[in-house]
């Protein structure tokens, strides 16, 4: 079963609206948990296929996290590891925008549901108990009770805030990004160089996602 995308021009507003949102600071002081947890998430996912398993996951109630990798791993694992994160919520933005264009809309809370699951699974005491629980409980409602025109809306939506929340993450946090800095230590290639390379992907990933969004329809 699919459901009809929107227009161009309402998939459109929608993008503008999320950028209001995630640009104004009091909206994002809410509106960055998703991004993290979408970030911690992937760190989990891709240190747990790599092998070492995840020791914990922590968000806290300003909305920073942190996933610590099981012990052991070499230098490729971490690099890996490392990478992944900044283009967690890019990644997962251009895979609601790819539900979506694909008719599938009503999916993307589904698929956002498991991985919140699997996300709680492995997170550790903290605000995560708070924040990851909501957004589930958010995607079981508009999934089973929500009209469907709110429905795609918020899917919409979604996908817009994913891929719009990496760019502001990566442009806020600079060269005081973790991540840079675990990288620089385990590769010692500049902190800035990392950083470039967050730059690059995740507007790349605004363009192809934003163009799946509004051509698709």
């Amino acid at each position: 079963m699919t459901q009809s995308p929107l227009s161009g021009g309402a998939a459109a507003l929608i993008g503008l609206v999320m950028l209001a949102v995630v640009a104004f600071e009091s909206t994002w002081a809410v509106v960055r948990h998703i991004d993290t947890m979408a970030h911690e998430g992937t760190h989990a996912v891709i240190s747990s296929l790599s092998g070492r398993g995840v020791e914990s996951i922590k968000i806290k109630p300003n909305g920073n996290g942190e996933t610590k990798p099981a012990r052991g791993g070499g230098t490729s694992s971490t690099l890996v590891i490392g990478v992944v994160g900044y283009v967690g919520p890019s990644t997962f933005g251009l895979g609601a925008a790819k539900l979506i264009e694909s008719g599938h809309i009503l999916s993307v809370f589904w698929v956002a549901l498991v991985l919140l699951a699997i996300l709680l699974l492995a997170a550790r005491w903290s605000f995560a108990f708070v924040t990851v629980p909501l957004a589930g409980a958010l995607a079981f409602v508009m999934a089973r009770f929500a009209p469907t025109h709110t429905q795609v809306i918020a899917a919409y939506a979604t996908a817009w805030l994913l891929l719009l929340s990496g760019v502001r993450t990566i442009i806020q946090h600079g060269l005081d990004a973790v991540d840079a800095g675990t990288l620089r230590g385990a590769t010692g290639i500049p902190k800035l160089l990392w950083s470039l390379l967050w730059l690059a992907g995740s507007p790349a990933a605004v363009a192809v996602g934003g163009r799946m969004l509004v051509m698709g329809a």
